[in-house]
């Protein structure tokens, strides 16, 4: 039987899983991601380790590697560029296969988590899918058809820099203003929360409390009316700009993924309330799901992408 792998590069760690020609995972593991020194030891350290792993397996059958990025990637493989890793503009596919002698294909780690979600995830079943990954940015990744759109420059699925409120005065990490990642991140969401305690004189558990994302979930569940009021605002902003990317993408499900997803039903029961406010007729019964692979989502649609290259 033939393997192969599948990697997740985060700005922490790297996930690395080896899948058989048939996409069930065999194992998985972790290796730290050293940044220093421009990002210069991330892509021999991997190499190191899958073939350390494959002679000790006795490996001789590797289908590949496919491999998802902290940023835009071409269907060619260059990176351009990953600003948590030091990397500049290159080919991460070659490099990779120059160091370790097997085939690579390389992806937006958003949206390799999107298609191991449609494929093996929350989307499984269907082939028109968009994921929405909210965790300390806002990421995702849009299936047509059974493929991911990339895009001419990898930039394709990058959901998380439209546009949602044209009066912000602060920037975005990626140098707009207003995008979705400023309201609709965990980081995005506190931000909102710390505004809000500022403008108001209510009452509020939050209130002189080093709170987090989780925190305002909690406090609103508890009945917190400040929690409350905060996320109402976020699940109207994700309402709004999911339904304008269903008028373009008319998907079958859009799932919900990353660490702010964990609030499980009451995220997904406040974004369906106003995205049906917001959405196209003939999108307003788009189904909504929880992702399902959790940390696991990138390893999964990095080997898919893979068998589909």
């Amino acid at each position: 039987m033939k393997f192969g792998f599948g990697v997740d590069l985060g700005g922490t760690t790297v996930k690395i899983a080896c899948f058989d020609e048939n996409g069930v995972m065999q194992d998985k593991w972790e290796i730290p991601t050293r940044t220093e020194d421009g990002g210069a030891h991330i892509l021999p350290d991997i190499a190191r380790t899958l073939q350390s792993y494959c002679q000790s397996h006795n490996m001789e059958q590797v289908i590949g590697i496919g491999i998802g990025v902290p940023g835009a990637v071409t269907d060619d493989g260059v990176v351009n560029r990953c600003i948590n890793l030091g990397w500049g503009k290159f080919n991460v596919a070659k490099a990779l296969r120059d160091l370790t002698g097997f085939y690579v294909v390389a992806g937006n780690d958003a949206t390799v988590a999107a298609l191991g979600e449609c494929r093996m995830g929350g989307g499984k079943g269907h082939k028109n899918v968009v994921m929405v990954t909210l965790g300390t940015g806002v990421g995702g990744g849009i299936v047509v058809g059974g493929k991911l759109i990339l895009g001419t420059n990898g930039a394709g699925g990058e959901i998380g820099h439209m546009v949602l409120n044209r009066q912000e005065t602060r920037p975005c990490n990626c140098g707009k203003r207003g995008c979705v990642e400023q309201y609709c991140s965990a980081t995005g969401i506190v931000r909102m929360a710390k505004d809000y305690l500022v403008n108001t004189q209510k009452e509020s558990a939050l209130r002189g409390k080093d709170f987090t994302c989780k925190d305002v979930f909690d406090f609103a569940a508890q009945g917190d009316e400040v929690s409350k009021e905060v996320l109402e605002q976020v699940y109207s902003y994700l309402g709004e700009f999911i339904a304008n990317i269903c008028c373009v993408v008319d998907p079958e499900v859009v799932v919900l993924g990353g660490g702010v997803s964990k609030a499980g039903v009451p995220l997904l029961e406040g974004v369906k309330r106003h995205f049906a406010r917001y959405a196209y007729h003939a999108c307003r019964d788009t189904e909504f799901a929880l992702a399902t692979l959790e940390n696991d989502a990138g390893v999964y649609g990095a080997f898919q992408m893979l068998l589909d290259d």
